[in-house]
């Protein structure tokens, strides 16, 4: 086990190409090619070569459903001024985080469906609550809730943040959050 392994890891991956094909719309919303290297340096390499964007959506997919929720809504939160307006949705999501029960994660996956979808908010409650169930129910067949939606929701919740701030600012919020990212999933706090 190495030092990158060690400890309360989050990271269910041995490589960046394992993060790719467990996910393989992260091919066309990712720029760089996957590689070998481990998840977390191939994350570090994506910040260091200037492709926020493409690391802000690799650690989306990287982090568990629920870590995934709770780092967007960090993200989210440290940039929001207006979240007391109607807090509504960040408060759902971070309730199915706290209690990742089905009644949370409904209540989040409403509020998330009858929201604007302009507003990270909206996002956030949408990536809690396509964090489970099912997609659609019927008499014959059940489709259970695609494992990758909760991951682009979280991605969408803070790109669309990043638009609210002055553009020679973005880098620098996308850098923090992809920061905060690494922290999660490597000491799992």
């Amino acid at each position: 086990m190495t030092a990158e392994t060690a400890s309360m890891s989050l990271v269910r991956f041995a490589t960046a190409q394992a993060v790719f094909e467990a996910f393989p719309e992260l091919s066309q919303k990712v720029s760089a090619k996957p590689n070998e290297e481990f998840p977390i340096r191939y994350l570090k390499s994506l910040v260091a070569t200037g492709k926020d964007e493409d690391a802000v959506t690799f650690c989306a997919y990287l982090l568990p459903r629920r870590e995934a929720v709770w780092w967007a809504c960090g993200c989210v939160k440290a940039l929001t001024a207006d979240i007391a307006d109607d807090p509504a949705a960040l408060l759902a999501a971070e309730a199915w985080v706290m209690e990742s029960n089905d009644a949370r994660r409904q209540a989040a996956l409403e509020l998330g469906t009858r929201g604007h979808h302009d507003d990270p908010l909206t996002w956030l409650a949408l990536a809690a609550g396509w964090a489970g169930g099912l997609l659609a129910s019927g008499p014959h067949q059940s489709i259970p809730m695609p494992h990758y939606l909760t991951a682009r929701a979280a991605r969408t919740a803070i790109l669309i943040s990043a638009l609210r701030v002055r553009r020679d600012q973005r880098p620098a919020y996308l850098k923090s959050c992809v920061a905060d990212g690494i922290r999660l999933a490597e000491d799992g706090a």
